[in-house]
């Protein structure tokens, strides 16, 4: 049986803080934690399929190879979060705040992140196919590496970005701002070939 929001919260009251919340591991398919502080706490390798984590705070905590498959993110504050290896692939992310996380090989196939804070952000090696990052922010951000395959990037701030062996492959960038020092990587990443 997954576990429920009151055994989250009793957990939180029972250690003493959400930073001291361990649920590694742990079934919490559909559950919802939307509007609660669960800073800190560690969720590595748990199932949060389809969960409701919408306006959650999750700063700093551990969640890196979870199972976040369709959860409902949109407007959490993830800002420092490890997410690395994590699975988010249809998961709902718009506007959520992910500056400074660690997201690099996390999926995020078919993702919405639009409008997403992803500045800083660690994404080496990311599966972002066909992700909706429209609007979205990543100055200064660690693309190197990442699949961005036919992502819809249109209006993204890409300014900074490190786009080194980026996979930019039939992804939409109408209206993105790209550094000019990113220019050369994103060309290539976008399959451009050029003779000297």
């Amino acid at each position: 049986m997954p576990l429920t929001r009151a055994d989250i919260e009793q957990r939180i009251q029972n250690v003493g803080g959400s930073n001291k919340l361990d649920a590694s591991g742990q079934n919490l398919q559909e559950i919802d934690l939307s509007v609660i502080d669960l800073s800190g706490a560690n969720f590595s390798g748990a199932n949060l399929s389809g969960a409701d984590l919408s306006m959650v705070i999750l700063f700093m905590a551990d969640l890196s190879e979870a199972n976040l498959t369709e959860a409902h993110l949109s407007g959490a504050d993830l800002s420092k979060a490890r997410l690395n290896n994590a699975d988010l692939s249809d998961a709902e992310l718009s506007e959520a705040h992910l500056s400074g996380a660690d997201l690099s090989k996390a999926h995020f196939i078919n993702a919405d992140l639009s409008e997403a804070d992803l500045s800083g952000a660690h994404m080496s090696g990311a599966h972002m196919s066909r992700a909706h990052l429209s609007g979205a922010h990543f100055n200064g951000a660690d693309l190197s590496g990442a699949d961005l395959m036919n992502a819809d990037l249109s209006e993204a701030d890409l300014s900074g970005a490190r786009l080194s062996e980026t996979n930019l492959s039939g992804a939409s960038l109408a209206g993105a701002l790209i550094s000019a020092e990113s220019k050369e990587d994103l060309l290539h990443a976008i399959g451009v070939r050029w003779s000297t």
